[in-house]
C-alpha cells in the first residue's frame, strides 16, 4: 500500500508511510469552522482508498452562576394605593422558606425595557381600533429613558419594532396593526419573553389580549415558565366583548400576572383603558428593587421559591421565584478496544457501538483512535520468587521500554517487602534503562501497595493514563505465612475508579493471582496476559504496546447532568454478534 496522505479542507497537512496507529499532527487554527479530513492512498493494485470524516465546530458553553437575585417589588396599602416609602430593615425576604441576608433596598428607578405583546387575531377585529389606542395610551406613560418592543402577534409572532424609545418609531408600529389569523397566546408569550433575556434593567411584558388561545402548542406551564426565567413582570390587560372576557382567558391572564408579580386588568369601557394604563404604568415606575445572594448556590435548575415580608397592613407583589442555573453538562470520556471470540483486535466506527450510562442510552459525541500520548507506570515484581528470572525480564522490561513511542512519558516502580520509585514520569528512556539495569530479586511480594503507589502516580495527570504490571505471585511476605501489603485489594480498586487508568497484567509462571489480576484489569479496561515462563515475556509485553496503539477513545454528554459525586456505571455494546468491548465500568460524576 502507497503513503496514507492527510488532507484537511482540500488542503494536504501530512504524510506517513507506517502505522497502525497512522496519524499526523495538525493545529486547527480555528476550532469554531467545520474541518472535512481526507485520507487517502492506494493499493499494491493501484486502486484508490478514501475515507473521510467531518470535524464539528467547537461548542461554547454558556455557564451561569447565582450571585444575587433582585426584586422588583411592588408595595400597597390596604385600600390598594401604591406605597412609596418603606425603610430597608422593614423587609424580610426568604427562599424556600429560608430567610435571606438583603443586600440592599433602593427607590433607584433604572430603565425598563417593555414588551408590548398585543393580540392581532381575527378575534380581536371588531375592537382593534380600541387596541390600538390601548397600546397608545400605554406607551405614552413610559419615560425617556424607558425602551419599548412593539410584538403584534396572531397564530405566530408578527414584525417586532424595537427596543426603541423614539415615540414616533413606536406610534407607527402600533397603527400598522391589523386583526387577522388565529391566536397563540402561549406560544407569543414564550417567544415575547426570550427578547428580554438580556436586558439590562428592569423588565416587563405587557400583553393585551381576549384570552382566546386557539393554535398554541405550549402549555400554561411552559408559557410561565419561560417568563420567570427571563425575570419578567407581566402586565395583562384582557378586552372582552359584550359580555367580558372568557374564563377560561381570565383565569390564564390572572394566574401568569400573579406569578411574575404583575397585575392584571379587564376594563370594561373605552374609557376604562385610561386608568389601567396609568396603573401599570404606575405600578412599572414606582418599584422598590430588593438585592439578596441566596444561600444556597447550587446549579441544579430547579424552581426557587421567594417571599417578600412586609410588617401587617402591607400587601407586596414581586415574581415568586426564579429558576437556579442549570448544571453545566458533564462530558464522560472512555477509552476502549475492541475484541473478537478469538481476542483478535477489530476496526470499529461510532455507528458499530451504542453506548450506556445506568442502563440509559447515549449519544456519542465524539468517535477517534487513541493516538495522544500516554503517562504508563510500569510496575516490575522484585520477590525473591523472580530470582531465576531475573535476566529475562530485564532483557523484556528494557525491549517494552524502547517500544514506547517518544511522546509517551514512563516511570518505573520495583515491589518486593515494598514498593520503590526507580524513578517518576518522564520521556528520558535512558533513566528507565538505568532503573532496569539495578532490578534485583529478593523479599515478599506488596503487589497491592505497588499498585496503589502506582495510581498515585497517576492521579491529576492529565490525557492517558495506564499501568503495567508484572508479578509471578499473589501478595504475600516473603515466608508466605501473611500479605505482603499494608493496603487491600478493594483500596486498589476505588483508587483504580477514581483514577480512571487502565490495568495491564502480566502474570509469570503458575502460581500466579488470576482471578485477582482479571479482576484488576477488568474493572478498569485493560487486559490480563499469560506467560507460562521468562521465555514468552517479550511477546506479553509486546502485546500490552500493540494493545495501547489500538483503542479508541469516545466521549458523549451524559443525560443526567446531575453534578453529585456519585459512581456512573458505563457500557459500550458493539452491535456486531461475536464483538466484545474492553473499557472501564463507569466514572464519577463531578460534585456540584
Amino acid at each position: 500500500m502507497s503513503p496514507l496522505e492527510f488532507f484537511v479542507d482540500g488542503v494536504r497537512v501530512g504524510t506517513i508511510e507506517s502505522g497502525p496507529p497512522y496519524a499526523v499532527d495538525w493545529t486547527d487554527e480555528n476550532p469554531f469552522e467545520k474541518r472535512e479530513i481526507v485520507v487517502q492512498a492506494s493499493d499494491s493494485s493501484g486502486n484508490a482508498l478514501r475515507d473521510s470524516v467531518i470535524l464539528p465546530p467547537f461548542e461554547l458553553e454558556e455557564r451561569t452562576e447565582v450571585k444575587a437575585v433582585l426584586l422588583e417589588t411592588g408595595i400597597y396599602d390596604k385600600a390598594g394605593r401604591p406605597v412609596r416609602e418603606m425603610p430597608a430593615d422593614a423587609f424580610a425576604v426568604l427562599e424556600d422558606g429560608v430567610q435571606q441576608t438583603i443586600d440592599l433596598v433602593t427607590r433607584e428607578t433604572v430603565p425598563t425595557d417593555v414588551v408590548l405583546l398585543v393580540d392581532n387575531s381575527q378575534s380581536m377585529s371588531s375592537r382593534i381600533d380600541f387596541v390600538r389606542r390601548a397600546a397608545e395610551r400605554l406607551t405614552a406613560g413610559l419615560r425617556t429613558k424607558d425602551r419599548t418592543i412593539v410584538v403584534p402577534f396572531n397564530a405566530h409572532i408578527g414584525t417586532i419594532t424595537g427596543p426603541t424609545n423614539d415615540r414616533a418609531t413606536i406610534s407607527q408600529a402600533i397603527g400598522a396593526m391589523h386583526a387577522g389569523g388565529g391566536t397563540a397566546v402561549l406560544d407569543s408569550l414564550i417567544e415575547a419573553s426570550r427578547l428580554l433575556q438580556n436586558a439590562e434593567g428592569q423588565r416587563a411584558l405587557v400583553l393585551i389580549t381576549d384570552g382566546f388561545d386557539e393554535n398554541s402548542t405550549a402549555t400554561t406551564a411552559e408559557a410561565l415558565k419561560a417568563v420567570q426565567q427571563a425575570q419578567t413582570t407581566v402586565y395583562a390587560v384582557g378586552i372582552g366583548g359584550v359580555a367580558g372576557i372568557a374564563l377560561r382567558g381570565e383565569t390564564l391572564l390572572r394566574q401568569i400576572a400573579t406569578a411574575t408579580g404583575g397585575r392584571v386588568f379587564f376594563p370594561p369601557r373605552e374609557q376604562d383603558v385610561l386608568a389601567a394604563a396609568e396603573a401599570i404604568t404606575a405600578d412599572a415606575q414606582n418599584r422598590f428593587l430588593v438585592t439578596y445572594t441566596p444561600r444556597n448556590q447550587k446549579k441544579d435548575g430547579l424552581w426557587r421559591a421567594i417571599t417578600v415580608e412586609l410588617p401587617d397592613g402591607y400587601r407586596v407583589r414581586t415574581r415568586a421565584g426564579y429558576f437556579a442555573p442549570p448544571p453545566p453538562p458533564i462530558r464522560p470520556t472512555a477509552e476502549f478496544t475492541i475484541l473478537d471470540d478469538h481476542r483478535r483486535y477489530v476496526d470499529a466506527t461510532r455507528d458499530d457501538l451504542e453506548v450506556f450510562e445506568d442502563g440509559v442510552p447515549q449519544k456519542i459525541d465524539t468517535f477517534q483512535e487513541a493516538v495522544d500520548p500516554v503517562s504508563i507506570v510500569l510496575a516490575l515484581d522484585s520477590s525473591g520468587s523472580m530470582k531465576k528470572s531475573a535476566e529475562l525480564v530485564k532483557q523484556t522490561a528494557r525491549d517494552f521500554v524502547l517500544a514506547v513511542r517518544p511522546e509517551d512519558s514512563l516511570a518505573l516502580i520495583t515491589f518486593a517487602d515494598e514498593p520503590k520509585f526507580a524513578h517518576a514520569l518522564a520521556t528520558n528512556r535512558t533513566w528507565s534503562l538505568d532503573a532496569i539495569e539495578k532490578y534485583t530479586a529478593i523479599g515478599g511480594t506488596a503487589l497491592y501497595d505497588a499498585l496503589l503507589n502506582s495510581l498515585n502516580t497517576l492521579k491529576g495527570v492529565k490525557g492517558r493514563r495506564a499501568v503495567v504490571v508484572l508479578s509471578d505471585g499473589k501478595d504475600e511476605n516473603n515466608p508466605g505465612t501473611a500479605p505482603g501489603s499494608t493496603h487491600e485489594l478493594k483500596e486498589v480498586l476505588a483508587l483504580s475508579k477514581q483514577v480512571g487508568a487502565e490495568i495491564f497484567a502480566v502474570g509469570l509462571g503458575p502460581t500466579v493471582d488470576r482471578p485477582v489480576l482479571e479482576q484488576l484489569a477488568e474493572e478498569s479496561g485493560g487486559q490480563t496476559y499469560y506467560a507460562s515462563d521468562a521465555s514468552n515475556l517479550g511477546a506479553q509485553f509486546r502485546r500490552v504496546v500493540d494493545d495501547l496503539r489500538r483503542r479508541y477513545v469516545i466521549s458523549y454528554t451524559s443525560t443526567n447532568s446531575t453534578h453529585d459525586g456519585g459512581w456512573r456505571t458505563l457500557e459500550i455494546r458493539p452491535r456486531a454478534p461475536g464483538h466484545y468491548v474492553l473499557t472501564t465500568d463507569g466514572y464519577f460524576a463531578p460534585e456540584n
